[in-house]
């Protein structure tokens, strides 16, 4: 009898140990990413369960933020002795990163079929100083969005093509009593407004730097305030833009409070539907405006790519699941919120059928995004153009007077 229970006490020891060995073998992964724009929640939850499915070794923890919490949350996690091993992170931040060692140098992880199939300007995304620091995941820039309903009431053949004829045009809407507002934009004091203030500094062919010095208090840069402080003081735009993040753009928008908005790709398939919308079906888009002379389209360069921060422990499985996240196959899949980075992906039916307007925005768009500044100062300096854009708004201070007190507290001078 002993031996029975020996043998029954041995084997369950050994089940024991045996479980206890595939929990401790498996590999915990803390991800980052940014709860709003781009992507779904869904869509990243449904993407990280299939990488789990074919790797059941690696179990993925997944930590969303809004945009504003995804640089703070990186950093301090560092501080802090890691936390995270893949994180989600702006075309902004790779000098930053690099600098301080954020980030690892995946340079010698880059494949030449990655090299050659993904679109030129996604690797700007995730480059610094002739080093990659990541894979790009997100290739986004602002477009303009109308309700073409609305035109049309208005007697407006076509979408403006120019920053002057959105201004005409937004006029005549708001002649006709169609819509009180006609213009939202994101220009809460957040980087959202940045975003904006960066398309209409590209569409007047302006600089945010020149020889290592803030250049933004003249030429392009300052007829873009002034644009902005113009459509805000005119009433063509919904006053509450100086306080809308993106989201509440798409909100007013698709209420049909607004017949124009700049905003981001994921935008077009929200508003567009029925389910979600009071103007889906209505929904045009098109590449924001250029400045007659100046420039045909405008664009802001608003990548985002994914990372494997330098105390990850465990930075070989981290690399797999961005390799899997990033893969035409999977962005082939989800390509209703955020366009592929891959340049054969926009030849392929699964990615363009139904969404045939926004591929031929993005053909425009995608090739004019003009960068932010990449330096590593860039949040110092950000955050100096964020209150000088809300001072202007405000009547505060005048657009020139706002940016140069911007350009004398941006740490570049």
């Amino acid at each position: 009898m002993r031996s029975k229970i020996t043998a029954v006490s041995l084997a369950a020891t050994a089940l024991t140990f045996m479980v206890s060995g595939a929990a401790l073998a498996e590999t915990q992964l803390n991800a980052l990413f940014m709860a709003q724009a781009a992507y779904s929640e869904d869509d990243i939850r449904a993407m990280t369960t299939e990488f789990e499915k074919a790797n059941p070794d690696v179990k993925i923890n997944l930590e969303f933020v809004p945009y504003e919490g995804l640089h703070d949350k990186t950093v301090l996690s560092q501080g802090a002795g890691g936390g995270y091993d893949v994180v989600l992170y702006d075309v902004i931040w790779p000098a930053e990163y690099a600098q301080n060692s954020v980030l690892v140098d995946v340079s010698d992880k880059i494949t030449d079929e990655m090299k050659s199939g993904i679109l030129p300007g996604a690797w700007t995304t995730v480059s610094y100083d002739g080093k990659y620091y990541g894979m790009p995941w997100i290739l986004d820039t602002k477009y303009l969005f109308y309700n073409k309903e609305m035109l049309k009431k208005a007697g407006i053949e076509k979408a403006p093509t120019t920053w002057a004829e959105l201004k005409a045009d937004a006029q005549k809407i708001k002649d006709a009593g169609i819509v009180e507002y006609p213009i939202a934009w994101s220009w809460a004091q957040a980087e959202a407004a940045i975003c904006d203030y960066t398309t209409l500094v590209s569409a007047y062919g302006g600089d945010f730097i020149k020889d290592g010095k803030p250049a933004f208090a003249e030429g392009g840069a300052l007829d873009a305030l002034d644009y902005m402080v113009d459509s805000y003081k005119s009433g063509l735009t919904n006053p509450n833009s100086k306080e809308f993040l993106e989201e509440d753009v798409r909100n007013v928008f698709q209420n049909g409070d607004a017949a124009f908005a700049l905003n981001w790709t994921y935008m077009y398939n929200l508003a567009n539907d029925p389910k979600e919308s009071k103007v889906g079906g209505n929904v045009g888009v098109v590449a924001a405006p250029g400045v007659e002379g100046i420039s045909e389209e405008s664009a802001v360069n608003g990548s985002m790519g994914l990372g494997i921060t330098s105390t990850s422990e465990h930075p070989d499985e981290a690399w797999d699941y961005i390799v899997y996240m990033t893969s035409q196959k999977v962005q082939n899949d989800y390509a209703r919120l955020s366009l592929p980075i891959w340049a054969s992906s926009y030849t392929d039916p699964a990615v363009t059928e139904g969404q045939e307007e926004l591929i031929a925005a993005a053909e425009k768009g995608l090739a004019a995004m003009y960068p932010r500044p990449l330096t590593p100062h860039y949040q110092e300096m950000s955050l100096a153009l964020q209150q000088g854009i809300q001072e202007a708004l405000l009547d505060m201070s005048s657009p020139k007077d706002a940016l140069e007190a911007a350009a004398e507290n941006s740490g570049l001078e």
